[in-house]
């Protein structure tokens, strides 16, 4: 379990939108640039990693209950994404690192993988 502060600390990362409680704990983490293998997970508490930032990221994210989502590779969140996110009450965070710098960092960390 991991909280959402130490991903920002660790990761040098910035919280861009969504819940500012920074003590909330991350149980499970998932990287995938395919959404099509995002829909495949079936796991709460779930930290999506990804490179992917458009908006068919967020819906997808809506429609498997993932409350983050960690965009690397310095990735930003349009106007768009970050209104969408918050309708759906999806947290929003970007790093400028590599997906496997990130999620060595996380597993690091103790985020546990999905499988």
């Amino acid at each position: 379990m991991v909280k959402v502060s130490q991903i920002l600390d660790e990761l040098n990362a910035k919280l861009v939108c969504g819940n500012t409680d920074l003590n909330q704990d991350i149980n499970f983490g998932f990287a995938s640039d395919l959404m099509s293998d995002v829909l495949t997970i079936d796991s709460d508490n779930l930290l999506l990693v990804t490179g992917l930032n458009n908006l068919q990221t967020i819906r997808t994210s809506e429609m498997s209950d993932i409350p983050y989502i960690l965009f690397v590779r310095d990735k930003k969140a349009s106007e768009e994404m970050k209104r969408l996110a918050e309708e759906s009450g999806i947290t929003l965070i970007e790093c400028g690192y590599s997906m496997f710098r990130a999620c060595s960092l996380l597993c690091k960390m103790g985020l546990e993988p999905v499988y």
